[in-house]
């Protein structure tokens, strides 16, 4: 069987009528079997109805209102008729290949949960956008390889979780560890779904002969803005208050202390610290609805092995 017909595709959307249409244009040349489904998050730039009048082969799902970004990939997801589903953001372009690279890398290994391609800035080709998606004990998300030179990190392996922009997922997995946390609506949710696959034993891959030119910050409209800055802040409390259990929690605090210390500072040199800091404190109240990864001893050594990676990946961070 073509790898394209154990795939479908979810894009979800929101005002991106600039991207969409080459978005899908690549794809469909790319994976002309696969089943593509574009979730719209109540766009009103017309991209909705561009969608369905040029691309009859393609399913929309029309949201009544920008849900964010775990709530529209759920609605997909959920309704993705294939084993293998690939998220992708709008804003990005597949090159050939792209498909079955991803395919090929989960049916490899049974243990893995995702595999996510190699996204190259789309407005210069020459530089990495990310290169696999870390985590460490700072309590800092970074993307490996971000503008570095394409021709780097060529090698496929292991990352602590996929970029949910272009990355694929087995389906059956999502039923059993949950699927996008909606209380984030946007930013860190990647992360967090592939901190859940890891402490229930499952891995995440990044398979870097599958390539995806990639506009970066296509929604938000910058790389640092205060909507991002609000949102990543308190979705980043929330994720670790989320996965990690009181033990953890103990044993990475003056590490969490110097990394959030660090980037309060980083950020009031911007003049956004107070907007970093309300962030924080938004998390600190998420946190306490509860919503918390149940701990498990049959999971320690999943626990384990996380966090050794939470501090290699300081040494990752810098290097």
């Amino acid at each position: 069987m073509r790898a394209d017909r154990m795939v479908s595709v979810v894009i979800p959307n929101y005002n991106g009528k600039r991207f969409i249409e080459a978005c899908l244009k690549a794809l469909l040349e790319d994976a002309p079997g696969a089943e593509i489904l574009v979730v719209d998050n109540g766009s009103e730039d017309g991209s909705r109805e561009l969608v369905e009048e040029s691309f009859s082969q393609v399913k929309v799902i029309a949201l009544n209102q920008n849900y964010g970004f775990p709530r529209a990939v759920n609605e997909g997801i959920r309704a993705a008729a294939r084993p293998y589903v690939i998220l992708l953001n709008n804003d990005t372009e597949v090159l050939p290949g792209f498909t079955d690279a991803l395919s090929d890398a989960l049916s490899h290994d049974s243990r893995a949960f995702s595999a996510q391609a190699k996204l190259i800035s789309l407005y210069n080709p020459e530089k990495i956008d990310d290169a696999g998606n870390f985590y460490c004990a700072l309590g800092w998300a970074f993307a490996r390889g971000k503008d570095r030179k394409t021709a780097y990190y060529e090698r496929p392996g292991a990352v602590f979780a996929a970029c949910a922009g272009a990355a694929i997922y087995r389906k059956d997995i999502f039923e059993k560890i949950g699927y996008f946390d909606e209380a984030h609506f946007a930013y860190l949710e990647d992360i967090d779904i592939g901190w859940r696959a890891r402490i229930a034993g499952y891995r995440n891959l990044y398979a870097p002969a599958a390539r995806v030119l990639h506009a970066g910050s296509g929604t938000s409209g910058s790389r640092y803005n205060e909507f991002k800055v609000r949102l990543s802040s308190r979705n980043n409390v929330y994720l670790i208050w989320k996965n990690m259990p009181a033990f953890q929690l103990l044993v990475n605090l003056p590490f969490l202390a110097a990394g959030f210390g660090l980037k309060l500072l980083f950020f009031a040199k911007k003049g956004m610290g107070g907007v970093y800091a309300c962030g924080l404190l938004e998390g600190l109240r998420m946190g306490r609805k509860g919503g918390r990864v149940k701990f498990y001893w049959k999971n320690l050594p999943s626990y384990v092995r996380i966090q050794i990676e939470l501090w290699v990946n300081i040494a990752r961070r810098f290097g």
